[in-house]
């Protein structure tokens, strides 16, 4: 993965995730998230009992934003990202637990479960390279292919 797209999302705290319903109709929630670049894992912890925990169980794929946590209005700098869910018993996803809380250790004291999202695309836009300065990655034009089925 590209070493700015990785440092960018070391650096920010919070993304936005979009989901579908039975519908095809678009569900966007926000939360905490922690990033493993040698994986192209986000980690994120949501309660069971939430909408968008239950749409995530039924459709896997995704697709999200990264803003930066502290904007500049004058330059325009954030990710979109697509992606798919990893189920919890899949063997990318069974640290998940440990590397989403070793960044908030204290959502230790509040339930839920912790999904992982495996990042497939990413675009990046950062105009502090340049007008419409685009950075993008592709797991599987890059080899690093860990290709999921959710069956």
């Amino acid at each position: 993965m590209n070493e700015r797209i990785t440092v960018f999302l070391q650096k920010q705290t919070c993304c936005t995730i979009c989901c579908t319903d039975d519908a095809g109709h678009p569900y966007c929630f926000s939360c905490y998230y922690s990033f493993n670049p040698d994986r192209g894992l986000l980690y994120f912890k949501s309660s069971a009992e939430a909408h968008h925990s239950f749409l995530l169980k039924q459709r896997f794929h995704v697709a999200g934003t990264v803003l930066p946590d502290k904007l500049n209005k004058l330059v325009t700098k954030g990710i979109q990202f697509q992606g798919v869910l990893l189920k919890q018993d899949h063997p990318l996803a069974k640290d998940a637990f440990v590397n989403f809380h070793k960044q908030y250790p204290l959502a230790m004291g509040f339930s839920g479960d912790v999904f992982v999202i495996q990042i497939n695309q990413i675009k990046m836009t950062d105009n502090n390279l340049g007008f419409g300065k685009k950075t993008t990655w592709n797991r599987f034009e890059t080899g690093n292919d860990y290709l999921v089925e959710n069956k």
